[in-house]
């Protein structure tokens, strides 16, 4: 969820990891903070809040040919200047920028203080720093490199971890260990980030460390190796530049932008993957033949978030069009327990940024099981994407805003490929797959009519943001789109909002109707229409308000509601479009609310803790 940025080379390395900070705030928020060595000098400023507070702390003259950075998203402690990396050793010499969580900084902290090491922060990662510093003072040759070794050496957990030692001013050293790290390489200057996006502007040439390795990196370049101490190869990869881009395009709101984005990100998933004459999907990068697709017996999704809400909606595609059993389950809950990994089940793993640390432990878990897995992944050469066996990329380009909107769509997409794609190759006819092609080939359009609505929607919006809470409601294909618009309210209005079943009203939910809490009921005209409808004269005859997100033309038995109207598509792909508005609603409601939707408290875009 933090953001680490470093630097070595001749511009300077304060403005570099500045503004690389800058571009990776939407990884963490609460704090920021930057070191840099100046021939034998350390220099280092702290700062809460934004990294434009940092900035405006640093002097003029701030100067230094290495620097590291890290802007924050509490884990432990809370948004304390004391707490905001870097953190450096209690003789100042060594400071550290760290993603991820030490297990056992307890006992460290422990032996540290009757050592006579006073702390300073709440922090496990200030542990790193005392016992890197305290391991080089008694290392012969004073190497900094064999002190992170050995310092890791005894240590549990997650990092993604750069330090810097004043008495070595060349150079940092990287270690990774479940927390991604990137190395830049430029001409006579590198670049280290958590993210892409940070460096990008900088270099498209760049090294993925690996779990369990670590590097040295100067001006010149990086050498890799491992806890044995035994250099490995690490030849760079070419990345796409504009992956970097980020700006706001003169919209107000990284989220607006990016949800206005959504037809041309539509466009782009599905470009060269649609064949219209077999009715059926290309998708190359799954690596999987005909042969190999007949094998599957069943498909398990696993994702966290918005990213699970959504493979709820692929694993019924690929029921309805494959007739293969598929479900989806919280990566977080699936890497914890003891899971049946099967040969014969395809395992997705989604995830926007690739990043996302129980999606990747999961990916990894059924890899060692010898499972099969694929990924729907919006970033190339993320962790998540090098670890499958193949997959879908996602092309909806840089998302900034922690609410999914444009990523989250066409993983919708993406999983509709593959219901396609598996379907044909078993029972679904061509005629179906034609039907399937023509429609997908509509799916942009059709969501530009809905972001033409947007003013209607903001209307609707208004309301709901005066409820305290809110109850979403759908049926089969509609219950996965209440659940991530219900999602999508909590996280950036700060309002209770929770989903339920239509069919499970009965059951308990209805003790909680009354004018007072709104309800958002997600209706397609499908098969079940008359059963949503019957839902919805249940909550009408007990005084409760609806908002009905449905489809046009459709009869809701003479009821008195506010209504959204989405263009219909094929029924099985409805949930795309369904799920549009009430991205919208969020937003305006948010926008009533005053809060900032990009950045809602508590919360960052990237989960790399786990």
């Amino acid at each position: 969820m933090c953001g680490i940025v470093g630097y070595a080379g001749p511009q300077g390395a304060a403005p570099v990891v500045l503004d690389g900070l800058s571009r990776l705030e939407y990884r963490g928020y609460d704090s920021a903070g930057i070191a840099v060595l100046d021939g034998g000098r350390m220099r280092s400023r702290r700062s809460v809040g934004p990294v434009e507070n940092l900035r405006r702390t640093l002097p003029e003259e701030f100067s230094g040919a290495v620097g590291i950075g890290h802007t924050r998203w509490a884990t432990h402690g809370p948004a304390t200047r004391e707490n905001a990396h870097p953190h450096r050793s209690q003789d100042g010499h060594v400071a550290v920028v760290h993603n991820g969580i030490i297990d056992n900084a307890a006992p460290l902290r422990a032996e540290l203080a009757a050592a006579g090491v006073e702390f300073t922060s709440d922090t496990d990662t200030e542990v790193l720093a005392h016992l890197i510093a305290h391991l080089v003072a008694r290392s012969p040759a004073g190497s900094l490199e064999e002190a992170v070794l050995d310092a890791l050496a005894r240590v549990e957990g997650t990092y993604g971890l750069a330090v810097v030692d004043d008495r070595r001013p060349d150079r940092l050293v990287l270690a990774r260990n479940g927390s991604p790290l990137i190395v830049g390489l430029g001409d006579g200057e590198t670049f280290v980030a958590s993210d892409l996006a940070a460096i990008v502007r900088h270099t498209t040439s760049v090294v993925h460390l690996e779990d369990g390795e670590f590097a040295t990196v100067t001006a010149s370049g990086l050498r890799t190796f491992t806890r044995d101490g035994v250099t490995t190869s690490r030849p760079p990869v070419r990345v796409d530049g504009r992956s970097g881009h980020r700006e706001l395009d003169g919209q107000g709101h990284h989220m607006r932008k990016e949800f206005l984005e959504q037809p041309a990100a539509a466009r782009d998933v599905l470009r060269g993957r649609l064949d219209s004459r077999l009715g059926t999907a290309r998708l190359d990068g799954l690596n999987l033949d005909a042969r190999a697709l007949r094998a599957i017996r069943r498909v398990k999704v696993i994702g966290c978030g918005s990213s699970y809400y959504v493979g709820q909606v692929g694993a019924q595609m690929i029921e309805e069009l494959a007739r293969v059993p598929a479900d989806a389950e919280a990566a977080s809950e699936f890497r914890y327990r003891d899971p049946v990994v099967e040969p014969t089940t395809l395992y997705v793993a989604v995830s926007q940024s690739g990043e996302t640390v129980d999606t990747l432990f999961a990916v990894e878990e059924i890899r060692r099981r010898g499972g099969q897995v694929v990924g729907l992944v919006n970033v190339v050469g993320s962790s998540v994407a090098r670890a499958c066996d193949g997959g879908i990329y996602l092309h909806a380009g840089p998302e900034v805003s922690v609410a999914s909107t444009k990523a989250l769509t066409n993983m919708a997409l993406a999983f509709a490929l593959l219901a396609l794609d598996l379907g044909r190759v078993r029972d679904l006819s061509i005629a179906d797959g034609q039907r399937l092609v023509e429609a997908l080939g509509r799916i942009p359009d059709q969501i530009q009519r809905i972001l033409d609505d947007e003013g209607e929607i903001a209307g609707h919006a208004e309301e709901l943001s005066l409820a305290s809470s809110l109850l979403f409601i759908g049926r089969v294909r509609g219950y996965p789109v209440a659940r991530e618009g219900a999602q999508k309210f909590k996280e950036i209005t700060y309002r209770h909002a929770e989903a339920y079943q239509s069919s499970e009203l009965k059951h308990g939910p209805l003790a909680l109707v009354s004018p007072d809490l709104p309800t958002v009921a997600v209706v397609p005209d499908d098969e079940l229409l008359g059963r949503n409808v019957a839902a919805l004269h249940e909550i009408a005859a007990r005084g409760g308000r609806l908002l009905v997100v449905t489809h046009p033309g459709v009869d809701v038995g003479g009821l008195d509601v506010r209504r959204i109207d989405v263009p219909k598509s094929e029924p099985e792909l409805d949930p795309v479009l369904l799920t549009v508005p009430l991205q919208l609603l969020a937003y305006h409601a948010a926008l009533e609310l005053g809060h900032d939707v990009d950045r809602p408290r508590n919360l960052a875009k990237s989960v790399t803790v786990a």
